[in-house]
């Protein structure tokens, strides 16, 4: 865990529970609030931060995201819909046994055709890349776990934007041979116990893992997914490259 993990969490965390609500009771509520609430998840060292001038930083971050949001909701003041499983999945391939999952943002309803608008909100300052997998699963996971056709996608970028961004939604067919074929790759992988990282040395995914395991990390907890949370301490080696400069 890392704090712009936590600020990502702590604000996806409030947007989406508003898609559960009809569009008239989502800002009753003030943002803010719920905010608070979700803050104290990650606080302190749950999320990564070892004093608290950057704790407020990054706090402070997520009010003025929330704040942007709540003078220009655009569609989370509309209509939306709600897949109604805990995490949407479906058989990507029965013959492999493989089975994709994901939880998507945001699902806007477009009653012009019937049709839905694929919402991600983005907390960072990095934007996704073009090659990114990240929409091609969303989009195979949205066409397969509900009925209405995909009719669009777009990011959000809540730190500068007042409205999302569309982008080009991928191939269908293109999408799920990709996702399958690295899907495939992972499985066997998890068979032989075989798990060659393919940029070496120097991975940065790698690295903080391997910490870990020489037992250089510190546990702080388990989160919603049941999954062991640790930190590293506080160095420059392991901070953004904008809170170095």
């Amino acid at each position: 865990m890392q704090p712009a993990l936590a600020l990502g969490q702590a604000v996806h965390e409030v947007l989406e529970a508003l898609s559960q609500l009809p569009t008239k009771e989502r800002f009753i509520t003030p943002l803010s609030e719920s905010f608070e609430v979700a803050w104290q998840k990650v606080s302190g060292k749950k999320g990564g931060f070892f004093d608290k001038e950057t704790e407020e930083r990054y706090k402070q971050r997520g009010f003025e995201m929330l704040k942007k949001v709540r003078l220009h909701p655009g569609p989370l003041a509309r209509k939306a819909v709600k897949i109604k499983v805990d995490l949407p999945h479906y058989w990507l391939s029965s013959k492999d046994n493989i089975i994709l999952c994901g939880k998507i943002d945001w699902l806007e309803y477009l009653e012009s055709d019937d049709s839905v608008h694929i919402l991600d909100f983005k907390t960072g300052k990095k934007r996704e890349d073009k090659d990114s997998l990240q929409l091609p699963i969303y989009y195979l996971l949205v066409h397969n776990c509900q009925k209405r056709k995909v009719s669009g996608a777009s990011y959000w970028y809540l730190q500068e934007k007042d409205e999302p961004e569309a982008v080009d939604l991928p191939d269908l067919e293109k999408a799920e041979e990709q996702v399958l074929a690295i899907a495939k790759q992972i499985k066997l992988a998890r068979q032989f116990e075989k798990f060659e990282c393919r940029e070496g040395k120097e991975c940065w995914a790698c690295k903080d893992l391997q910490a870990i395991q020489r037992g250089e990390a510190e546990f702080v907890g388990v989160n919603d997914f049941k999954q062991d949370i640790y930190v590293l301490g506080k160095t420059a080696e392991n901070l953004p490259e904008s809170e170095i400069l």
